[in-house]
Protein backbone atom coordinates (compact mmCIF):
# COMPACT_ATOMS: atom_id res chain seq x y z
CA UNK A 1 0.00 0.00 0.00
CA UNK A 2 0.78 3.43 -0.62
CA UNK A 3 1.14 5.39 2.31
CA UNK A 4 2.09 8.73 0.73
CA UNK A 5 -1.55 8.42 -1.11
CA UNK A 6 -3.16 7.41 2.03
CA UNK A 7 -1.70 10.87 3.76
CA UNK A 8 -3.36 12.35 1.17
CA UNK A 9 -6.27 11.05 1.16
CA UNK A 10 -6.63 11.57 5.21
CA UNK A 11 -8.13 15.54 5.32
CA UNK A 12 -11.04 14.07 2.69
CA UNK A 13 -11.62 11.08 5.15
CA UNK A 14 -11.64 13.93 7.97
CA UNK A 15 -14.41 15.54 6.90
CA UNK A 16 -16.31 12.39 5.64
CA UNK A 17 -15.77 10.91 9.24
CA UNK A 18 -16.88 13.78 11.50
CA UNK A 19 -20.18 14.59 8.75
CA UNK A 20 -21.14 10.47 9.54
CA UNK A 21 -20.55 10.92 12.82
CA UNK A 22 -22.85 14.18 12.87
CA UNK A 23 -25.66 12.75 10.96
CA UNK A 24 -25.15 9.38 13.23
CA UNK A 25 -25.34 11.28 16.58
CA UNK A 26 -28.76 12.99 15.41
CA UNK A 27 -29.97 10.06 14.37
CA UNK A 28 -29.63 7.79 17.07
CA UNK A 29 -31.00 11.28 19.59
CA UNK A 30 -33.82 10.73 17.62
CA UNK A 31 -34.67 7.38 17.39
CA UNK A 32 -34.28 7.07 21.26
CA UNK A 33 -36.44 9.96 21.19
CA UNK A 34 -39.28 7.98 19.24
CA UNK A 35 -38.16 4.51 20.98
CA UNK A 36 -39.10 6.17 23.98
CA UNK A 37 -42.49 7.44 22.99
CA UNK A 38 -43.72 4.27 21.46
CA UNK A 39 -42.39 2.17 24.17
CA UNK A 40 -44.81 4.30 26.53
CA UNK A 41 -48.12 3.87 24.51
CA UNK A 42 -47.36 0.27 24.11
CA UNK A 43 -46.82 -0.59 27.70
CA UNK A 44 -49.64 1.88 29.06
CA UNK A 45 -51.59 -0.09 26.77
CA UNK A 46 -53.09 2.87 25.18
CA UNK A 47 -56.19 2.48 22.98
CA UNK A 48 -55.40 2.90 18.87
CA UNK A 49 -52.16 4.37 19.34
CA UNK A 50 -50.72 1.18 20.54
CA UNK A 51 -52.04 -0.22 17.86
CA UNK A 52 -50.81 2.19 15.38
CA UNK A 53 -46.84 2.13 17.23
CA UNK A 54 -47.46 -1.61 16.45
CA UNK A 55 -48.08 -0.88 12.77
CA UNK A 56 -44.86 1.21 12.99
CA UNK A 57 -42.83 -0.77 14.35
CA UNK A 58 -43.60 -3.51 11.77
CA UNK A 59 -43.20 -1.51 9.06
CA UNK A 60 -39.49 0.27 9.82
CA UNK A 61 -37.83 -3.30 10.76
CA UNK A 62 -39.19 -5.34 7.68
CA UNK A 63 -38.28 -2.32 5.27
CA UNK A 64 -34.80 -1.45 3.82
CA UNK A 65 -32.84 1.75 5.34
CA UNK A 66 -31.97 2.48 1.35
CA UNK A 67 -35.66 1.97 0.74
CA UNK A 68 -36.62 4.48 3.37
CA UNK A 69 -34.09 7.15 2.43
CA UNK A 70 -35.67 6.95 -1.56
CA UNK A 71 -38.72 7.32 -0.25
CA UNK A 72 -37.93 10.17 1.38
CA UNK A 73 -35.39 11.81 -0.49
CA UNK A 74 -36.95 10.95 -4.02
CA UNK A 75 -40.63 10.71 -2.99
CA UNK A 76 -41.21 13.61 -0.48
CA UNK A 77 -40.30 16.46 -3.53
CA UNK A 78 -42.95 14.62 -5.53
CA UNK A 79 -46.15 15.87 -3.24
CA UNK A 80 -44.47 18.87 -2.91
CA UNK A 81 -42.20 18.60 0.76
CA UNK A 82 -39.14 19.83 0.14
CA UNK A 83 -36.02 18.82 1.77
CA UNK A 84 -32.22 18.21 1.98
CA UNK A 85 -30.40 15.08 1.66
CA UNK A 86 -29.23 15.35 5.68
CA UNK A 87 -32.48 15.90 6.79
CA UNK A 88 -33.75 12.56 4.97
CA UNK A 89 -30.22 11.08 6.43
CA UNK A 90 -31.36 11.97 10.10
CA UNK A 91 -34.94 11.08 9.26
CA UNK A 92 -34.44 7.79 8.21
CA UNK A 93 -32.34 6.83 10.86
CA UNK A 94 -34.93 8.05 13.38
CA UNK A 95 -37.11 5.90 11.39
CA UNK A 96 -35.17 2.96 11.35
CA UNK A 97 -33.91 3.33 14.34
CA UNK A 98 -37.11 4.64 16.95
CA UNK A 99 -38.81 0.55 16.20
CA UNK A 100 -35.60 -1.09 17.29
CA UNK A 101 -35.45 1.28 20.33
CA UNK A 102 -38.95 0.98 21.12
CA UNK A 103 -38.59 -2.95 21.14
CA UNK A 104 -35.31 -2.64 23.50
CA UNK A 105 -36.86 -0.37 25.92
CA UNK A 106 -40.50 -2.96 25.92
CA UNK A 107 -38.17 -6.04 25.95
CA UNK A 108 -36.29 -4.40 29.47
CA UNK A 109 -40.12 -3.34 30.72
CA UNK A 110 -42.04 -6.46 30.20
CA UNK A 111 -39.35 -9.09 31.76
CA UNK A 112 -39.83 -6.78 35.08
CA UNK A 113 -42.36 -9.71 36.84
CA UNK A 114 -45.54 -8.08 37.84
CA UNK A 115 -44.97 -9.21 41.40
CA UNK A 116 -42.59 -6.85 41.94
CA UNK A 117 -44.75 -3.85 40.69
CA UNK A 118 -48.21 -5.33 43.35
CA UNK A 119 -45.17 -5.61 45.83
CA UNK A 120 -44.36 -1.49 45.08
CA UNK A 121 -48.14 -0.58 45.04
CA UNK A 122 -48.68 -2.79 48.28
CA UNK A 123 -46.30 -0.53 50.23
CA UNK A 124 -47.82 2.36 50.00
CA UNK A 125 -45.53 3.42 46.85
CA UNK A 126 -46.95 5.78 44.03
CA UNK A 127 -47.11 4.23 40.13
CA UNK A 128 -44.53 7.20 39.60
CA UNK A 129 -42.35 6.01 42.32
CA UNK A 130 -42.45 2.20 41.80
CA UNK A 131 -41.51 2.85 38.00
CA UNK A 132 -38.42 5.16 39.25
CA UNK A 133 -37.22 2.88 42.48
CA UNK A 134 -38.54 -0.64 40.96
CA UNK A 135 -38.95 -0.82 37.22
CA UNK A 136 -36.63 1.41 35.58
CA UNK A 137 -33.78 0.88 36.97
CA UNK A 138 -33.89 -3.10 36.34
CA UNK A 139 -35.44 -2.69 32.85
CA UNK A 140 -32.85 -0.24 31.78
CA UNK A 141 -29.54 -2.98 32.88
CA UNK A 142 -31.73 -5.43 31.11
CA UNK A 143 -32.35 -3.40 28.00
CA UNK A 144 -28.34 -2.04 27.55
CA UNK A 145 -27.17 -4.93 25.79
CA UNK A 146 -30.03 -4.27 23.11
CA UNK A 147 -29.80 -0.95 23.22
CA UNK A 148 -26.14 -0.77 22.37
CA UNK A 149 -26.32 -3.14 20.02
CA UNK A 150 -28.94 -0.89 18.18
CA UNK A 151 -26.25 2.36 18.44
CA UNK A 152 -23.67 0.44 17.34
CA UNK A 153 -26.30 -0.88 14.55
CA UNK A 154 -27.72 2.43 13.27
CA UNK A 155 -23.83 3.95 13.32
CA UNK A 156 -22.96 1.49 10.88
CA UNK A 157 -25.74 1.99 8.78
CA UNK A 158 -25.42 5.73 7.80
CA UNK A 159 -22.72 3.66 4.97
CA UNK A 160 -25.76 3.57 2.98
CA UNK A 161 -26.36 7.34 3.27
CA UNK A 162 -24.12 7.79 -0.12
CA UNK A 163 -27.35 6.60 -2.30
CA UNK A 164 -28.42 10.25 -1.22
CA UNK A 165 -25.24 11.62 -2.22
CA UNK A 166 -24.26 12.39 1.22
CA UNK A 167 -20.93 12.68 0.79
CA UNK A 168 -19.96 10.57 4.06
CA UNK A 169 -17.33 7.68 4.50
CA UNK A 170 -18.62 4.96 2.40
CA UNK A 171 -19.38 7.73 -0.31
CA UNK A 172 -15.53 9.25 -0.16
CA UNK A 173 -14.59 5.76 -0.18
CA UNK A 174 -16.00 4.98 -3.53
CA UNK A 175 -15.07 8.00 -5.20
CA UNK A 176 -12.04 8.10 -4.83
CA UNK A 177 -11.60 4.62 -5.70
CA UNK A 178 -13.41 5.29 -8.84
CA UNK A 179 -10.91 8.30 -9.40
CA UNK A 180 -7.69 6.35 -8.32
CA UNK A 181 -7.87 3.05 -8.63
CA UNK A 182 -5.93 3.14 -5.70
CA UNK A 183 -8.44 0.15 -4.05
CA UNK A 184 -6.76 -1.17 -0.91
CA UNK A 185 -5.81 2.15 0.09
CA UNK A 186 -9.52 3.67 0.33
CA UNK A 187 -10.39 0.26 1.66
CA UNK A 188 -8.06 0.66 4.58
CA UNK A 189 -8.74 3.68 5.86
CA UNK A 190 -12.21 3.39 5.45
CA UNK A 191 -12.28 0.28 8.26
CA UNK A 192 -9.51 2.29 10.09
CA UNK A 193 -12.33 5.44 10.38
CA UNK A 194 -15.52 2.95 11.36
CA UNK A 195 -13.00 1.73 13.54
CA UNK A 196 -12.48 4.86 15.12
CA UNK A 197 -16.00 6.08 15.20
CA UNK A 198 -17.61 2.19 16.53
CA UNK A 199 -15.16 1.10 18.61
CA UNK A 200 -15.53 3.70 21.90
CA UNK A 201 -19.28 3.31 21.27
CA UNK A 202 -18.89 -0.64 21.74
CA UNK A 203 -15.96 -0.70 24.21
CA UNK A 204 -18.17 2.23 26.53
CA UNK A 205 -21.08 -0.14 26.13
CA UNK A 206 -19.18 -2.95 27.08
CA UNK A 207 -18.57 -1.26 30.46
CA UNK A 208 -22.29 0.39 31.17
CA UNK A 209 -22.79 -3.11 31.09
CA UNK A 210 -20.54 -4.34 33.41
CA UNK A 211 -21.45 -1.30 35.83
CA UNK A 212 -24.90 -1.67 36.36
CA UNK A 213 -24.21 -6.15 36.79
CA UNK A 214 -21.83 -4.82 39.34
CA UNK A 215 -24.21 -2.40 41.00
CA UNK A 216 -27.04 -5.35 41.36
CA UNK A 217 -29.16 -4.61 38.48
CA UNK A 218 -30.80 -7.45 36.18
CA UNK A 219 -28.29 -10.02 37.86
Amino acid sequence: MDWNVMAQYLPQYEKAAWLTLRLGVAGIFWAILVGLVCTVLQYEKVPVLRRIVGAYIQLSRNTPLLVQLFFLYYGLPKIGIKTNAELCGIAGLAFLGGSYMAEAFRSGLEAIEPIQTESALSLGMSRLQTMRYVVLPQAVSISMPAFMANIIFLLKETSVFSAISLMDLMFTAKDLIGLYYKTAENLFLLVVFYLIILLPVSLLGSWLERRLRYAGFGS
